[in-house]
């Protein structure tokens, strides 16, 4: 089987395929107006390379794909039209939300109008309380007025969020079924979310029934393009299957049903990536940076992925789990411009992949971050995409020079300035994700990738303080690799809202073992076989009076671990004070079979002639240096070398500045020490 996976960027896609004992890499522009453009182009030319003579739909391929698409449409709210039926009385619950300001200080501030308007939000007389009882029948034919107004509304989908439904889901799943009748997508928040809080609990399941319709069109358009079928198959997936924000995959099917699981699926494949070769390589304390084209994403891994339940996308809480990714308008594509005050700015808007920057001679006439990197003889333009797509340098320096002129700086200044503003608003990003939440980044080693990573990781490291940056081989489809590597996994919750005390023993095992029995048929639905599934229990725990939990692995004396853990997050412990358990919570995994990084054996410290492509001029704090020019893949393992060089590779370009030792380690990783 030809196995792919699959990275949408704004800038480019990504693949990575394992055919047997061979693997390889492509990248391609993204086509932003329809992204499966891009996807189906890549499958062809990489099928046309391993099985010459096949076609999509007859070959026996699997694909792994980190799609955009949900992503997108909530943050350019092109989601289709949707309505929200709760109880009687709540429909406003949904923009009430708990009145917190984004903009606290803002005399002007306004809240953009919510994507279900107050006219596509209907009540339902009906009513179970907090203890799961029925206070209020369902009312059938109120239910079915609202179902026929619905119709009229033009409503394209529809959430169904009713109070306790998370006890008692039957009031909800009677409206299902009635609204199913329409025809129409229905998203239920018993299905969708389970817990208590109304209002994140409305609000994800909202966003879902948002942006799943237009998941399923581009998903079954993919599926009918590769010709996968229904996706099932071996546990990865003969087929179609598609990254989750938990760093798992699940089928297309239920990616279409559960589309507000995708938010972040893209960047999730990079951190299961990174994960996997920074353990594999004995770094267990990682800070990810992922720079691509158009953002930047980072994490911090304290001995594995960080996940996070309380995530929003454009203002909208999204409650389920979610590896903790933050992302700032800093890639290689980033404008810079001179703002209002007459000050060099950079991002967030970026040039993406059409035009895309100046150098890519596709029309762009706006300096952007790769175009300052070429500048200064950082990007080696015959070996761009290991010299598949040849850059304009000319025409980028026309622009720094245009650019220059009008803020009154000399052109090197200028794009030094450039790549300056780009790294501060990545270093500020690194800190909300480190210092924010007490850790120290001088403990952590930095592991770059993306297309652009390499070209900022050093002097990223240094603004930090951190002594070491590690680069993976391949660096810029990271994020695809590690869709290849990413086990198949279910998330379940239910809240259970019980003192510490009285929940233990029997109680709890009837607890999980009801979640289990679902995530071993779910997993089994999946192609998942049953020895191949790992169940991880945690809890949501916390002081009785608190309004926040803390997720807390399962094992002997849950009590003590939850003071431990809250002792470390918020510097204390109340051992007086009642613990609750609020929410049970089990991942479901059925782990991936695919292939481990395997260590090569040390070929000495001297870089080999071949190695070396020659040498270029470039510019490192306002001093013009000669940096050797170095091929990656004649680099071995113990090779070490010092700055400045530039390292070329068919995914990115790596810069070593003056000073740095570069070792290469038993996986080929780059390991560069700043001291």
């Amino acid at each position: 089987m030809l196995t792919i996976g699959v990275d949408t960027g704004g800038t480019f896609t990504d693949f990575t395929y394992v055919h047997g004992p061979d693997s390889g890499t492509y990248k391609t522009l993204s086509t932003p107006r329809n992204p499966a453009e891009a996807v189906l182009s890549g499958l062809r030319r990489i099928l046309a390379l391993r099985l010459p003579g096949a076609r999509l739909g007859e070959a026996d391929l699997a694909v792994v794909h980190g799609s955009t698409v949900a992503t997108n449409a909530i943050l350019e709210r092109k989601g289709v039209v949707t309505a929200l039926v709760t109880n009687d009385g709540f429909t406003d619950v949904i923009e009430i939300g708990r009145q917190n300001r984004a903009a606290l200080y803002d005399l002007h501030y306004r809240r953009r109008a919510h994507i279900v308007p107050a006219s596509l939000r209907f009540g339902v007389p009906g009513r179970i309380t907090a203890e799961g009882e029925t206070l209020v029948p369902f009312d059938e034919t109120e239910a079915k007025r609202v179902v026929d107004r619905i119709k009229a509304s033009g409503a394209q989908s529809v959430a169904v969020c009713f109070l306790f439904s998370f006890l008692d889901p039957a009031h909800e799943r009677r409206m299902g079924e009635m609204l199913r009748g329409l025809g129409l997508p229905v998203s239920l928040s018993s299905d969708i979310l389970a817990e208590f809080r109304e209002f994140e609990r409305t609000s994800t399941t909202v966003v879902n029934a948002y942006v799943s319709p237009i998941m399923t069109r581009y998903l079954t358009d993919l599926r009918r393009g590769i010709g996968s079928g229904s996706g099932q198959g071996n546990g990865r997936g003969a087929g179609l299957r598609i990254m989750q924000s938990n760093g798992g995959s699940i089928s297309a099917d239920t990616a279409m049903r559960e589309s507000v699981r995708t938010i972040l699926s893209g960047p999730a494949g990079g951190a299961v990536g990174a994960l996997a070769l920074g353990r594999a390589a004995g770094f267990d304390q990682l800070i990810t940076f992922d720079m691509g084209g158009t953002s930047t994403d980072v994490s911090l891994m304290d001995g594995g992925l960080p996940l996070t339940m309380e995530s929003s996308i454009s203002g909208y809480p999204v409650k389920v789990p979610m590896i903790d990714i933050h992302t700032v308008g800093a890639g290689g594509g980033s404008i810079a411009s001179r703002d209002p005050g007459g000050s060099l700015a950079v991002g967030p808007e970026s040039a993406g992949a059409d035009p895309g920057p100046i150098c890519y001679g596709r029309g762009g006439e706006r300096v952007t971050v790769t175009d300052a990197n070429l500048y200064l003889g950082r990007i080696v333009p015959g070996r761009f995409l290991g010299g598949g797509m040849r850059l304009d340098a000319d025409g980028a320096r026309k622009g720094i020079e245009r650019l220059a002129v009008e803020l009154g700086l000399g052109p090197a200044e200028l794009a030094e300035g450039v790549l300056a503003v780009a790294n501060a608003n990545m270093e500020r990003a690194i800190r909300v994700i480190s210092v924010e939440k007490g850790f120290d980044p001088r403990e952590f080693t930095l592991l770059s990738f993306g297309g652009a990573g390499g070209l900022h990781c050093a002097e990223l490291a240094r603004l930090l303080g951190m002594p070491k940056v590690l680069v993976p081989v391949d660096p810029g489809i990271l994020s695809a690799t590690g869709m290849l590597m990413a086990d198949v996994v279910k998330d379940y919750s239910r809240t259970v809202m019980r003192p510490a005390g009285e929940f233990s023993g029997q109680a709890m095992e009837a607890s999980f073992a009801e979640l289990e029995r679902d995530g071993l048929a779910e997993l089994a639905a999946e192609g998942v076989p049953e020895e191949r599934v790992v169940h991880e229990r945690f809890l949501d725990m916390r002081y009785q009076g608190q309004s926040f939990e803390i997720v807390v692995p399962f094992g002997p004396d849950m009590a003590e671990r939850f003071h431990a853990l809250h002792e470390k997050r918020y510097g204390y412990r109340n051992a007086d004070k009642p613990v609750e358990v609020v929410n049970v919570r089990l991942r479901s995994r059925g782990i991936a079979d695919g292939k481990k990084p395997e260590p090569g054996e040390a070929r000495g410290e001297e870089v080999a002639a071949e190695a070396l492509l020659g040498s270029q001029r470039a510019v490192f704090d306002g001093a013009a240096v000669t940096a050797a020019v170095l091929e990656r893949s004649a680099l071995m393992p113990g090779n070490r070398f010092t700055g400045p060089a530039i390292v070329t590779e068919y995914t990115s370009t790596i810069v070593v500045p003056p000073g740095a030792e570069v070792r290469v380690d038993p996986w080929s990783n780059l390991v560069m020490e700043l001291g």
